[in-house]
């Protein structure tokens, strides 16, 4: 039996992009994107329990997102950010821009997503 890992966040794309998206995602659980998007943003959210060993398999998803091509001329890549907690109260995070995902600690005033009674 594996530890969990608490993973929420979200991923911002041009609309345009929604066919490549879902074509990385696969069908996989845990994404799900607005009932009734608006604006020029499309968001893409992300909220799930995994096991500790499952993770990797969703960096590699978010990492494959990252890089997608932009849409238009202006350049603008996704960008998104994650917050991962375990059951050790211990907590990260993903940070998406300019085609990279970049790990950082989550800052202090986010840890108490980590804690559990």
């Amino acid at each position: 039996m594996g530890m969990y890992v608490a993973v929420r966040g979200w991923l911002e794309f041009d609309h345009s992009q929604r066919p490549r998206v879902e074509e990385v995602l696969g069908g996989s659980g845990g994404w799900a994107w607005p009932t009734h998007p608006f604006g020029w943003t499309l968001y893409l959210l992300y909220g799930g329990d995994l096991r500790e060993s499952a993770v990797g398999a969703l960096r590699a998803q978010v990492d494959e997102l990252a890089r997608l091509e932009p849409a238009d001329a202006d350049g603008d890549m996704p960008a998104g950010f994650f917050l991962l907690s375990d059951e050790r109260q211990q907590s990260t995070t993903w940070i998406i821009r300019d085609g990279s995902v970049i790990d950082a600690p989550a800052p202090a005033e986010l840890h108490w997503f980590a804690q559990r009674e």
